[in-house]
């Protein structure tokens, strides 16, 4: 029944509201360095390139159903199905967060004044999995009819709990600390979620539906390169960047045989 729904959000939304980050920016306000952060020392505009796949091997589980249908306000998807592990024909494994776990020694880099953007459509996070940089401003949208609350559980940042309803100005948050699946739930759909990779850096990508990423902008040298994903773990690698040609970091997760 909605109108129980709505209370409960509404109860969310009180006990939330209370929860003021410390990483909060009012709705329109500029992105700004957290207190303490060294001052950027370089830029993103290096030669070296990385490339590469997330491959599943094993046996592709089937997709698990979901019902969006428990809010009259969520229009039920025909055939719609979790995006906790989405694999294509080719074993290509979507939202897969890649990123340089190490090897950039002392650089720093400057915030982007560009805010990532988490939004709520049709009941379901946008995007499923985001990067986003230390300091950098989050809008959080709700584009669709339904009232929901937006959860964030981090461990290193702190937690926030708000309500959001439809056509109100994006809520903004910024995480101050890096920290790897950053998990998003709302209470009321519990379908949704979503998961947010945080590092001091801009040397980040997502993999797209068919397992496939790119990292721009480095500087020559040997970097860890981790791979996240939200169900199957972590993989590393070791890469070497010469700025010539692309190198390239493929990930293998293993699923049931």
């Amino acid at each position: 029944m909605l109108t129980g729904a709505v209370a409960f959000v509404m109860s969310a939304a009180g006990c939330g509201g209370g929860e003021q980050s410390a990483g909060e920016r009012p709705a329109g306000g500029a992105t700004s360095v957290p207190a303490g952060a060294p001052a950027p020392t370089d830029t993103a505009d290096g030669p070296g390139i990385i490339s590469g796949t997330a491959i599943f091997r094993g046996t592709v589980p089937p997709p698990r159903p979901l019902r969006t249908d428990s809010d009259p306000l969520c229009k039920p998807e025909p055939g719609a199905t979790s995006e906790g592990l989405l694999v294509d024909p080719e074993n290509g494994i979507q939202n897969v967060f890649v990123y340089v776990k190490d090897g950039l020694g002392a650089r720093t880099y400057p915030v982007p004044t560009t805010p990532a953007v988490l939004d709520q459509k049709g009941c379901r996070y946008v995007p499923h999995v985001f990067g986003v940089q230390v300091g950098q401003t989050v809008h959080i949208t709700n584009s669709y009819a339904a009232l929901h609350n937006v959860n964030a559980s981090p461990k290193e940042n702190r937690a926030f709990n708000f309500g959001q309803p439809a056509g109100v100005p994006p809520a903004t948050r910024v995480f101050d600390k890096a920290e790897i699946g950053v998990p998003f739930r709302c209470d009321v759909h519990p379908w949704m979620n979503a998961y947010a990779g945080v590092v001091a850096h801009p040397f980040f990508a997502v993999t797209g539906a068919n397992g496939s990423f790119e990292i721009k902008g480095l500087p020559s040298g040997t970097y860890t390169i981790e791979a996240w994903h939200e169900q199957l773990g972590t993989q590393t690698q070791t890469v070497t960047v010469d700025g010539t040609t692309p190198a390239k970091a493929s990930f293998e997760f293993k699923g049931p045989s």
